[in-house]
């Protein structure tokens, strides 16, 4: 079985938005900039997840031919399926960051 590693990058998206939800604990109702930096926050959580989801799918694909595989391809696959991860999370993914925005609110109203 093969373990999927989050990368350094994803981990400090990950704790950066964690103290902001920390930061704000006990502050009453967010602002609508809060809001908006809140829906972002849930919505780069689902990219990290989808790109932690699609990685070893992509891990699968062969590389013969012209472009055939080395280091170069690795790193282009790598920002290909992060980039791909945004956009899908943009494009409403598929519902982790509406349940994760839920959760923000409810931790900044209790």
């Amino acid at each position: 079985m093969q373990t999927v590693t989050v990368n350094a990058a994803q981990d400090q998206v990950i704790d950066a938005q964690l103290r902001a939800v920390q930061s704000g604990m006990g502050k009453g109702r967010l602002t609508g900039m809060d809001n908006n930096a809140a829906r972002e926050a849930a919505e780069q959580f689902e990219a990290v997840f989808l790109s932690q989801m699609l990685a070893p799918m992509f891990e699968t694909v062969p590389t013969d031919g012209f472009m055939g595989g080395g280091h170069a391809e690795q790193v282009y696959r790598g920002m290909m399926v992060e980039e791909m991860s945004k956009e899908l999370a943009k494009q409403g993914g598929v519902g982790i960051a509406d349940s994760v925005y839920r959760e923000i609110l409810k931790l900044q109203e209790a």
